[in-house]
């Protein structure tokens, strides 16, 4: 590690890496690598450890570096109110000699020198889009939408800025995607620690966690790294742990002479979800998933008919009657202006909705290549966790899963109503050339 000595103070600040940490700095200062994962377990100072380094590199070379958590809540909590166990509170490492002003309500620091830093939630991916860092640390990365860093890639790669991905594993997704990549290859430092490297923690400590009540799959997560171990809190990782055993995703062809369902699920400035679904006997077999964000109604329409499929039902929730305030239309009415007309999915609620989902998975074909995120997000939609009670509440946590998922489960709650092409809406959408 190589600090940056100043008149009255060292960076990093306050902060002394043990001896499991020191690897990363030093790769870092190697200048052999711009991508780094951090594979470390709970408790092993993840955040601490990357907090210090941007805080230096602020004072290295001036430009804008971002710290990205899965929403921007979390950030505020963990990081830019967050206090150490030493009682240091987390935004102090950046020392005050250096700070020109901090802005507490968007999470900003300024340096003197015109650096800046920002914590952001990627939970609102528009605050992702036009950005220009040349630093960047995505933690929790396992929990946080992939879109960011197809985002944030291009930017870096043009002004070679780095990238730093903290996590503990969520099951095989896509950090685990990533680690699996960076493993075998040379421009990618890759630590994966779990309590046996570090020995902060032993064995009496995971019985002592045991003992209160936690369960052996998160402590094989947390602390032990597991990528195999269910996703605590997942509502559907039984059945998609039984679709992935007998081989339900894979390769599914589209049947020309048999109706495509479209099932929706709308966002205003959010993303925008379309399943592609086809019944074959019992089968429901799911071909195509699409999903978009800050895009017109039309749009959407236009991506329909440059396929060469043959329509049957479009579903859409109830929201869609919703009149908007600018045009006084509903989205329903609209869309029928541009040639679909939707049938709105019953309001069951969302767990009776839930369980019509669980049910739909032992009917379920889902094509692994067109719908690689889908088959990415169903097993990490979860509950809620309350922090303070330490349980899973009853309802949805909302994150990057929940709109594909909220298109799942309609589709569940109306599957049996897409027998066959709709008399008013029965046709062939040409594609543009």
């Amino acid at each position: 590690m190589v600090p940056i000595k100043e008149n009255r103070f060292t960076l990093p600040f306050r902060y002394i890496p043990r001896d499991y940490q020191l690897p990363l700095w030093e790769a870092f200062d190697s200048g052999l690598f711009r991508r780094f994962i951090q594979v470390w377990h709970r408790r092993a100072g993840k955040d601490r450890t990357d907090l210090n380094l941007a805080a230096r590199e602020m004072q290295k070379k001036i430009g804008v570096y971002y710290y990205f958590f899965p929403t921007y809540s979390q950030g505020r909590k963990a990081l830019w109110e967050g206090i150490g166990k030493d009682g240091m509170r987390y935004i102090e490492h950046f020392p005050k000699e250096l700070i020109e002003k901090r802005n507490d309500t968007e999470m900003k620091v300024y340096y003197k020198n015109g650096s800046i830093f920002q914590i952001i939630g990627t939970d609102d991916i528009d605050k992702v889009v036009g950005t220009n860092p040349i630093g960047v640390i995505f933690s929790e990365y396992s929990l946080q939408n992939p879109k960011a860093w197809d985002f944030i890639r291009p930017i870096l790669l043009e002004n070679e800025g780095w990238a730093i991905f903290n996590f503990t594993p969520r099951g095989k997704n896509h950090a685990f995607k990533l680690y699996e990549m960076a493993k075998n290859n040379i421009k990618w430092f890759v630590s994966l620690l779990t309590i046996r490297d570090t020995k902060i923690l032993t064995e009496e400590h995971m019985q002592e966690e045991r003992d209160a009540g936690m369960l052996e799959e998160m402590i094989q997560q947390e602390y032990y790294c597991s990528f195999t171990s269910a996703i605590i809190g997942s509502y559907y990782w039984e059945q998609y742990d039984w679709c992935e055993r007998n081989k339900r995703f894979g390769t599914v062809p589209w049947e020309p002479a048999l109706p495509v369902h479209t099932v929706w699920d709308l966002g205003v400035g959010d993303s925008m979800v379309i399943g592609f679904f086809q019944l074959v006997g019992k089968e429901v077999r799911m071909i195509r998933y699409y999903e978009d964000f800050g895009k017109g109604l039309d749009f959407y329409v236009k991506y329909l008919q440059k396929k060469k499929y043959v329509y049957g039902k479009h579903f859409a929730p109830h929201d869609i009657k919703v009149r908007e305030m600018t045009t006084g239309k509903s989205r329903l009415e609209t869309a029928i202006s541009l040639g679909i007309d939707f049938e709105v999915v019953p309001d069951i609620g969302v767990q009776n909705g839930i369980d019509a989902a669980r049910m739909l998975f032992k009917r379920l074909w889902v094509d692994n290549v067109k719908c690689e995120k889908f088959l990415e997000l169903i097993p990490q939609y979860t509950k809620e966790y309350d922090e303070e009670r330490k349980v899973f509440k009853n309802t949805p946590f909302h994150d990057w899963t929940s709109h594909g998922a909220d298109m799942f489960r309609y589709a569940a709650v109306v599957v049996d109503q897409m027998s066959g092409p709709s008399p008013r809406q029965a046709h062939v959408f040409i594609p543009d050339d």
